[in-house]
């Protein structure tokens, strides 16, 4: 697929020069870091040396007083408290850290998981009558709820109490709960507004600490648990997100959890994990879980506290994972021949398919896999129920959740937001709906958002990364969504020494430039270049620079993310 290169806004070169200056690095470095806002000493340093003294003050939340009383209460009271969360990375991960801070504090502690497939997203009718089947006085709602307006009063009515912990954006109507956490609301004045679910609830747990003369030991101990969500949950790693990001990731690196223990050694561990290695590694295993079975899984996982049973619990949910790569290949697969034998279905700016027999803990996956092969807008359906169900991935730019509004006579419902969306119709409405989504999508997106974009950075020179630049660079880690790992451009290189194949898709060579050093370079899936690179021509490349670990030697890598021909 041919590729777009856009460059990123430069900033001016009197700014770049004197933070250059100011910090005694390379130019390219300063304008890195105006390019994430910084430009000055002091916000370089905050920058560069996290700290979690940087932490916000839990209590310019809106309502974490009355959550914090809330809890003391039931505590004091010794009452029933049921911690509800969603079945993905975020929602296990919240619940594990609040369950396992307030068991060591009350024994009427349990949790609750909805069932992807009985129960759907957020708060259920289902877990709000369990609870009170059993006794439950209070829940604390991780990662959904902001708008289950009409649960929450359900739940009022049975004399259940709820305290709210999200980061998704507010309805027009806040739901009528004891407390409602959510930075996002638009009378909360919490400085940061970009915390993932389980970054909520550790807030909450914060607060209460602070409140209760509790060390931040106890606390920062679950700081392993708020990098996974973090990273899986593909939020912000920016301001307070990278703070938690980066000493999340150290307690990870050298003292994680007993659970996260024991899935990074089924998972395989990598000699330091990153936000990248978490969100490969450990994220697909947590969430397969709920998409095979029971996320209840991952939550024992989670807050196990003897490694052997942890090891067992790992041990299951990598079968399981295992079973959902077979489902998701199998899928794309299938997906894929539907698509390339249809003249129709390839001509189209957009995709939908569907059939009975795909799974549907998947089918985001594989709509995921379609938008990244053909660049479309993309919806992948099955049987669900009785009724038709599905998951909808957009491209850069394009507004998904307004396509789908235009077809909302056509659905029995829909909800997600710009990228990614979920959607649930009748069967006899899968002919009208597939040609009123390809109708709006026809119409509105334009010929730029159907060509994958790379957007570059910088422009450099090849003999500009030496060991100091390498340094620095990695001092703009953790990377992720808001603080991307820099991609650069460099033009005019040639192969030095060697290209070939790496399996069959991937490119390897080794690359100088106007007489610099060599370096060695891994293109993914771009197997087919190899002849063009070694006609001796020079070409341009867009790279990350990484490090590269081989039998314990260290080097510097170029990931290469495009090539590009002068005949192009």
């Amino acid at each position: 697929m041919n590729k777009r290169w856009a460059f990123g806004e430069k900033p001016d070169n009197a700014d770049v020069k004197k933070l250059a200056d100011e910090l005694a690095i390379d130019p390219v470095l300063s304008t890195l870091l105006i390019q994430r806002g910084i430009h000055s000493f002091d916000g370089a340093r905050y920058y560069f040396r996290p700290d979690l003294r940087h932490l916000h003050d839990p209590f310019l939340m809106t309502d974490m007083e009355k959550a914090v009383r809330r809890i003391e209460d039931a505590l004091a009271a010794g009452e029933k408290i049921l911690v509800y969360g969603d079945y993905d990375v975020d929602g296990t991960t919240a619940v594990s850290l609040v369950y396992s801070f307030f068991k060591k504090r009350g024994e009427n502690i349990d949790y609750y998981i909805p069932d992807r497939y009985k129960e759907g997203y957020g708060v259920s009718q289902q877990g709000i009558d369990y609870a009170a089947e059993n006794g439950f006085t209070l829940i604390i709602a991780l990662d959904c709820g902001i708008k289950s307006v009409d649960k929450i009063a359900y739940a009022n009515e049975l004399g259940i109490d709820f305290i709210i912990c999200d980061h998704h954006l507010p309805g027009s109507e806040l739901p009528d709960a004891v407390a409602v956490l959510d930075p996002k609301r638009p009378d909360c004045e919490y400085p940061y507004k970009e915390l993932s679910g389980c970054g909520i609830g550790f807030k909450l747990v914060q607060a209460y600490s602070e409140k209760n003369n509790i060390p931040f030991e106890e606390v920062s101990c679950y700081l392993d648990l708020v990098a996974v969500s973090i990273a899986c949950d593909i939020v912000h790693i920016t301001g307070e997100n990278r703070v938690l990001a980066y000493f999340g990731l150290q307690k990870l690196n050298s003292d994680p959890c007993v659970g996260l223990k024991a899935l990074m050694g089924v998972a395989g561990r990598p000699t330091d994990y990153t936000i990248s290695n978490v969100v490969f590694l450990l994220g697909p295993r947590i969430n397969a879980a709920g998409r095979i079975d029971d996320a209840r899984h991952a939550v024992e996982l989670l807050i196990s506290c003897h490694e052997e049973a942890a090891v067992e619990k790992g041990l299951l949910i990598n079968e399981q994972n295992i079973e959902r790569k077979g489902h998701d290949l199998s899928i794309t697969d299938e997906a894929l021949g539907m698509i390339e034998s249809d003249e129709v279905m390839i001509a189209r700016k957009s995709t939908v398919l569907f059939s009975e027999r795909w799974h549907k803990g998947v089918i985001g996956i594989v709509a995921s896999r379609l938008t990244e092969k053909y660049y479309r807008p993309t919806i992948v359906l099955t049987r669900s129920n009785g009724h038709i169900a599905g998951s909808a991935r957009s491209v850069l730019g394009f507004d998904l959740y307004e396509a789908l509004y235009a077809c909302r006579d056509l659905l029995i419902q829909f909800g997600g937001h710009k990228y990614a969306a979920g959607l649930t119709l009748h069967p006899e409405n899968l002919a009208a709906f597939s040609d009123r989504f390809e109708q709006v999508v026809g119409s509105t997106i334009t010929e730029t958002q159907l060509i994958q974009e790379i957007r570059i950075d910088c422009e450099l020179e090849l003999k500009q990364i030496e060991p100091k630049f390498f340094r620095i660079l990695n001092q703009f880690a953790p990377f992720g969504p808001g603080n991307m790992a820099p991609v650069f451009m460099s033009s005019n290189v040639k192969v030095a020494g060697y290209a070939g194949l790496a399996g069959e898709q991937h490119l390897k060579m080794a690359v100088t430039q106007n007489g610099s050093p060599v370096f060695d370079c891994i293109a993914f899936g771009m197997g087919e270049h190899l002849y063009m690179v070694n006609n001796g021509k020079p070409f341009d490349i867009c790279y990350t620079i990484e490090e590269n670990v081989w039998r314990d030697k260290r080097s510097i890598q170029l990931n290469i993310k495009g090539i590009r021909f002068s005949e192009e």
